[in-house]
């Protein structure tokens, strides 16, 4: 990897709408399960292959482009976009993010999340 990857994503459910109980067990949503299905698909289109999973730490800047002006709270959309990249092999785990600055920005006609990932050791040199 160089020092940084930037991926746009779909705009992601919020927690709230991403997972269910069914009988005791926490399970992934079907808003959820479609959100994870093509936000891998847009990870592999824009780096043209399955990726080999950071290993390193990592920090991460996210700009969210709401699809509609509706009140969301800013925490809510990071996990699943987070579990996204875990499952399309971009990190080995979202434990690695060690620091996340995250913005709203414009509401655009569909939504999307734009991350921009850095090895925390890169990012550190920087500082």
């Amino acid at each position: 990897m160089s020092n940084s990857i930037s991926l746009i994503l779909p705009f992601p459910p919020s927690v709230n709408a991403c997972w269910r109980t069914v009988k005791g067990r926490m399970l992934l949503s079907e808003q959820g399960r479609r959100f994870r299905a093509n936000a891998v698909a847009a990870v592999y289109d824009q780096l043209r292959k399955i990726p080999k999973a950071i290993t390193e730490d990592v920090s991460v800047i996210v700009k969210m482009y709401p699809p509609t002006k509706q009140r969301r709270d800013i925490d809510n959309y990071l996990k699943a976009a987070f579990d996204a990249l875990t499952h399309a092999k971009v990190w080995e785990d979202d434990d690695q993010v060690k620091r996340v600055e995250m913005e709203w920005c414009e509401v655009v006609k569909g939504g999307r999340f734009e991350i921009t990932i850095n090895l925390l050791k890169s990012a550190n040199a920087v500082a």
